[in-house]
């Protein structure tokens, strides 16, 4: 079996999982649109591709499938999610499965301010969150809201352009820095949508944060929830933190995994202020803080190769250790050998 992980970066965490749960029963292949990737050191195969928006990007892909004999492709960035989503028949009749979110819900989970509707339509305690400065200003006259707010990013990831307003003025000013990041940043393309609305405006909580692993099985059958206490956070992915039990956010994350029927996992942000649980991200792929989980005790790469070899994987994604308080660390990958004085 052999499986790809695109659009790889620096998660060669994921590339070792993979090579642990593969043995010698497969390759690990990695994929990326810049050569510069510290996961190539950790697989088995690399290829360098055209960028996610090049039209020859998913030919390329559904060429070196065919001609790799990948059974499951897994993309591990925000907006290669509904790229590859949308050409899910094209890879399934090469006979690789891909391995994420149908393509409605990958567009929901990408759009942060469709994703707030989405979810206070099905009932879920959400942050309120604005589409201009304007409608936010007229609430914080009506005392619906108060500063400080969050700018963000509509169609964003990581840290990238979110920044903390704690007036009226800072808002006018944070708005237009966002925008303007988002139109110098590959942020652009998903913006493009709608340039007009591509900074959100979002009430600012307090309180403790969570991270969620939801893990469902290929075919959107809910199996476990991790929940993990965020400690500290880095450039918007979590750094350090422990995995509790937490039984309230496991029905929730069952609740959100029944109305997404996602496959393997999503990630999902969850604030509790208050005594309620507000969700503030959804991502419908591996997201930054699985390692918690894995160093928990669950194996959902383990579980995706049993899937995809008929089995029952569930078994490896079940029953976590709690009070596992774990921290991500830096190492240096030296990607080429370099020359002589």
């Amino acid at each position: 079996m052999n499986i790809l992980l695109t659009s790889v970066g620096r998660r060669s965490y994921l590339a070792e999982y993979f090579k642990a749960a593969l043995g010698s029963g497969g390759e690990v292949h990695v994929s990326n649109s810049t050569d510069v990737s510290p996961a190539f050191m950790f697989a088995d195969r690399c290829v360098v591709t055209p960028l996610i928006y090049d039209k020859e990007y998913i030919p390329f892909l559904l060429n070196y499938c065919r001609e790799n004999k990948i059974d499951g492709v897994i993309p591990l960035f925000d907006i290669n999610v509904p790229v590859l989503s949308r050409h899910k028949e094209s890879f399934e009749k090469n006979g690789t499965r891909v391995i994420a979110a149908d393509a409605e819900t990958a567009a929901v989970c990408n759009d942060k301010y469709r994703a707030y509707k989405w979810l206070k339509e099905r009932g879920f305690d959400v942050p309120k969150t604005y589409l201009s400065a304007e409608e936010f200003n007229e609430d914080i006259k009506n005392k619906a809201v108060s500063y400080p707010a969050i700018v963000k990013p509509r169609w964003g990831m990581g840290s990238l352009g979110v920044y903390r307003a704690d007036n009226e003025e800072e808002l006018k000013v944070f708005h237009n820095k966002a925008l303007s990041q988002i139109k110098e940043t590959y942020l652009k393309y998903e913006s493009a949508a709608d340039i007009s609305s591509a900074v959100i405006i979002q009430e600012m909580l307090t309180g403790r944060e969570y991270g969620l692993d939801i893990i469902n099985d290929l075919n959107g059958r809910h199996i476990n929830t991790v929940v993990k206490e965020k400690r500290a956070m880095r450039s918007g992915e979590t750094d350090c933190a422990v995995t509790v039990n937490n039984i309230e956010l496991k029905k929730l994350g069952a609740r959100l995994a029944a109305q997404t029927k996602h496959c393997a996992d999503m990630d999902a942000d969850v604030f509790e202020s208050e005594g309620r649980y507000y969700i503030l991200d959804m991502n419908a792929r591996f997201g930054g803080g699985y390692p918690f989980s894995h160093a928990a005790g669950k194996d959902l790469p383990k579980a995706i190769v049993s899937w995809l070899g008929g089995g029952d994987g569930a078994a490896f994604v079940r029953g976590e250790r709690f009070s596992v308080l774990s921290h991500k660390d830096i190492r240096i990958v030296r990607l080429s050998k370099g020359a002589d004085k």
